[in-house]
């Protein structure tokens, strides 16, 4: 199995944005659908109606956010206001969307992006409460990892938390944030994924052993060498955002193909669109965009504007890169 980055860096950008929205869209039709039933009526491949009763290949608010990020990049590099300003036109006047309209909001992203439009400071903005630890920051963090791959480390990790904190303040979702970026950055770069998340894991250990014991038991898995190891039916599928991003890993180190690690990640249930969105931003990384079915990528709601998006985006990254190598 070949589980080296196979893009070279002009298109490995293209890869992350339209995976992901890949991933996404073969979720959204059987979100909250359980293992069993999926186990068995699998997913293998777009769908129209189902949860949500939407057309085919419609993307959720997971790849709205991610545009709505890579937009401000685009615009202003990484500014937390802009960034912001964007999500409250996606929320409230449904910009970034497949169809012109919102559905399937998380609470904790809904509240958040409420208190950014009454004022709150955007860092602050996010919910810190033990129950708003749900992955709706990680599902959108991709293009910090992808604008900020050859970017100081320390800068890197402090951005993606502080860019988490928009929506979500709680120090599980932050860490876990800096966790997928640090393993997404490594994957741009060219990385294996076996090397990015060793690496990864490295560097995070400090950041979560600095936090309390009961913190640090929550990482105990994503932060180990045999999370690839563990059985399918260890892998729960919540919106949990440990949950998210363990599933997400573990569909990534198992699968031969871009099809076949998102897949497994949408037949897990439950949260579908989401782990398919993170499995499938890690997936589209190591195997690279012509690893993505193509029917996938030509049945995407609003293709060519996110096609457009990946290419300004890839302008962005490259000018970044070019001061940060």
């Amino acid at each position: 199995m070949n589980n080296t980055a196979v893009d070279q860096p002009s298109t490995i950008v293209t890869a992350g944005i339209v995976g992901q929205a890949v991933g996404d869209a073969l979720g959204v039709p059987v979100e909250f659908q359980s293992r069993e039933s999926l186990d068995r009526n699998p997913v293998i491949g777009m769908r129209s109606g189902g949860s949500h009763d939407q057309p085919a290949a419609t993307w959720s608010d997971d790849s709205s956010l991610v545009f709505c990020l890579a937009d401000s990049i685009c615009e202003t590099g990484v500014n937390y206001k802009d960034q912001a300003a964007r999500f409250i036109g996606w929320l409230l006047r449904a910009e970034w969307t497949p169809h012109g309209d919102i559905f399937d909001v998380g609470n904790a992203t809904r509240e958040a992006i409420l208190r950014l439009d009454a004022g709150v400071e955007p860092t602050q903005a996010g919910p810190t409460g033990e129950f708003s630890c749900g992955n709706g920051s990680l599902m959108r963090i991709l293009p910090i990892a992808l604008y900020l791959a050859y970017a100081n480390r320390n800068e890197r990790i402090e951005i993606a938390m502080n860019c988490s904190r928009l929506t979500h303040g709680h120090i599980r979702c932050q860490l876990a944030c800096a966790l997928f970026v640090e393993i997404a950055a490594g994957l741009a770069r060219g990385g294996s994924i076996a090397t990015s998340l060793a690496v990864a894991q490295a560097t995070l250990q400090p950041l979560v052993d600095a936090q309390e014991e009961a913190e640090v038991l929550h990482f105990s898995r994503l932060l180990s060498p045999e999370i690839g190891d563990l059985d399918r039916s260890d892998i729960s599928r919540s919106g949990y955002v440990i949950h998210c991003l363990e599933s997400s890993l573990w569909c990534s180190l198992n699968a031969g193909s871009y099809s076949e690690g998102v897949l497994a990640a949408v037949n897990l249930g439950e949260d579908t669109d989401t782990t398919g969105a993170v499995a499938g931003a890690l997936l589209s990384l190591i195997y690279g965009v012509d690893g993505i079915p193509n029917d996938w990528k030509e049945s995407l709601a609003r293709k060519k504007d996110v096609c457009e998006l990946s290419h300004r985006f890839e302008i962005a990254c490259r000018k970044r890169w070019e001061l940060d190598k």
